[in-house]
């Protein structure tokens, strides 16, 4: 499986590490393309988070509308844009591909492939909603990052990966979770 994994700059960069992390541990996951705009570098820079280097990972510039993710030629089988500010989202609701990341968004929903975008905003706006309705009648999945609490987590390390649990099943990658009632 190949999956490309969008960084933009609203807060939570901590979604984004543990996705990849997730990701690179996964025995399905053979790549990982990721394509971090630079105010998501810079907001993963400020709250103090890394992704650790990996073979699987093949990082993208975000200017590079040349790179297989701008194709569906490419064949790659799923994206999720973690964090996803409202600013990208409304872009991609309108289907403007400013830059790669865009584009891969816009390659995934034209192709019908898994597009899960992690939004991260408080309160919404109409526009907000309405563009989340916009992706949402166009295939993606909206996947608001609202960590949940029956499993008793203890760390901020475990509220976030109730949100990054729930990003790996809706991307399609087989991974432990916390199940209601198990």
């Amino acid at each position: 499986m190949r999956v490309i994994v969008g960084v933009t700059g609203a807060s939570g960069s901590i979604y984004a590490r543990q996705l990849v992390e997730r990701l690179v541990e996964s025995r399905e996951v053979s790549e990982i393309a990721l394509i971090m705009t630079n105010n998501g570098r810079a907001v993963a820079e400020y709250e103090g988070v890394t992704i650790p280097p990996n073979d699987k990972i093949r990082m993208v510039d975000n200017d590079n509308m040349f790179d297989a993710v701008a194709s569906g030629s490419a064949r790659y089988d799923a994206m999720a844009v973690v964090p996803c500010s409202v600013g990208t989202l409304g872009r991609i609701a309108s289907g403007v591909s400013a830059d790669l990341l865009g584009r891969a968004a816009d390659v995934m929903l034209k192709e019908r492939r898994r597009l899960v975008l992690c939004v991260r905003e408080t309160p919404l706006s109409l526009i907000h909603i309405q563009n989340m309705e916009r992706v949402t009648l166009a295939g993606a999945v909206v996947l608001p990052a609202s960590p949940s609490f029956y499993s008793h987590p203890a760390t901020i390390e475990e509220v976030c990966a109730t949100v990054t649990e729930r990003v790996l099943c809706h991307l399609g990658v087989d991974a432990a979770h916390y199940e209601w009632g198990k």
